[in-house]
């Protein structure tokens, strides 16, 4: 069978979680955008920022921004041994390419995976030279400007071996394209002794559908670090990404949410450690305020020296919510260390009484008790995203 018949029929596959979200129910967004010179002056500066994207980009290596489906800006200031561009125009400057395009992702994944692959969506193409380490952090920015739309978005990153990068990624919607689907399909290739760190910030609509799709292959010795954050409220999102590990790979998975009335979120990720001595860490933290909250985790050892470790805690702050934790590990040969720990609770009242006798009003001392729950968390962000985390929970009025 053609693989475009056999994807075809994959538009009819749900997602292995998740709710099913209708395709029929939004049009392919414009791959025509508007093209920003200087993201200082843009009328979406304000989006940008909120999710992590500097508009003065003095401290980052090169910034990719895509509106809807198509590239707005492409920044000049990238460091040697750096390459920035569409994967459509990668197609075009690199015959090998091809090697790589969906071949981490399979196409017929899900509905999601498919829609994607037949709509041939373009996406970003981010590669580091063997051998070079790229000083400043990389930035992109997804943004959704067209309500019932869906950002068929697929990216590509390739780091070389004895490479390292350092990305941040922020996806986000206008006020006027909250009922839109976003679907980011990302693969990502990691040589061998390289290193990528790769931190997404997503604030959304609270009617906003989100369906990301990544997976990562980590080469011998090499590290890959996942960082996610949502503190906004959103319609329904899942994402599950992945990671396929060789000897001595690790990789490490962070993530922050809060669940807002009305917010239906599933998140989570999953390590094969299919190398000697690979190692994995899948951590999370969630608070429900009112909305629905999954954290998943799974960790499949299949080497020997396998070592990994899986921890999941939540707090539900308001009645009407949900907090949901399903640590999964699952083991193929004998000599692997595997284990998880999970915990769901409340705020303690000791430590809210406490706060108020130093003068808190009670609303007060429980913003102050999630701010330090959530705060530090991911550990080894730069410091100007921190900054920009530290700002947007100081922003979630988590007392109210």
């Amino acid at each position: 069978m053609p693989i475009d018949e056999s994807v075809k029929k994959a538009l009819n596959k749900k997602g292995t979680y998740g709710k099913d979200i209708d395709l029929e129910k939004y049009d392919e967004a414009d791959k025509d955008s508007d093209q920003i010179d200087d993201l200082e002056s843009t009328k979406y500066k304000e989006y940008m920022e909120h999710v992590g994207v500097v508009a003065d980009e003095m401290a980052r290596s090169g910034t990719l921004m895509f509106i809807n489906n198509g590239l707005s800006h492409c920044s000049p200031k990238v460091q040697e041994g750096l390459e920035l561009m569409t994967v459509s125009e990668a197609l075009k400057v690199h015959q090998g390419l091809k090697n790589f395009m969906w071949k981490a992702m399979d196409p017929e994944k899900d509905k999601y995976t498919a829609k994607t692959y037949l709509e041939d969506g373009d996406g970003f193409f981010i590669r580091v030279k063997p051998g070079y380490h790229i000083q400043s952090p990389m930035q992109t920015c997804m943004l959704l400007n067209q309500d019932k739309a869906i950002q068929n978005i697929h990216n590509i990153i390739i780091v070389e071996d004895g490479a390292s990068l350092e990305m941040i990624t922020g996806c986000t919607t206008t006020r006027h394209a909250n009922d839109a689907l976003h679907v980011g399909v990302t693969e990502i290739y990691i040589g061998d002794n390289a290193n990528l760190t790769y931190s997404m910030i997503h604030s959304w609509g609270d009617k906003t559908n989100v369906r990301p799709r990544t997976r990562t292959v980590v080469g011998k010795n090499s590290n890959y670090t996942n960082n996610y954050v949502i503190l906004n409220p959103v319609g329904d999102l899942q994402s599950f990404p992945v990671s396929d590990l060789s000897e001595g790979a690790s990789t490490t998975f962070n993530t922050m949410c809060i669940a807002h009335a009305g917010s239906n979120i599933d998140t989570g990720g999953m390590a094969n450690l299919n190398g000697f001595g690979s190692r994995a860490e899948i951590m999370s933290r969630s608070i429900s305020m009112g909305g629905k909250m999954c954290a998943r985790g799974r960790l499949v050892g299949n080497s020997p020296g396998a070592k990994a470790h899986l921890e999941c805690r939540s707090i539900i702050l308001k009645d009407g919510g949900s907090t949901l934790a399903i640590p999964e590990l699952e083991a193929h040969v004998a000599d692997v260390e595997m284990t998880h720990e999970a915990a769901v609770g409340k705020i303690a009242r000791d430590q809210i009484e406490y706060l108020m006798s130093r003068g808190l009003d009670e609303d007060q001392a429980v913003s102050m008790i999630v701010r330090g729950f959530l705060s530090g968390s991911i550990s080894g962000l730069p410091e100007e995203l921190q900054n920009e985390i530290d700002a947007a929970i100081e922003q979630a009025n988590l007392g109210d």
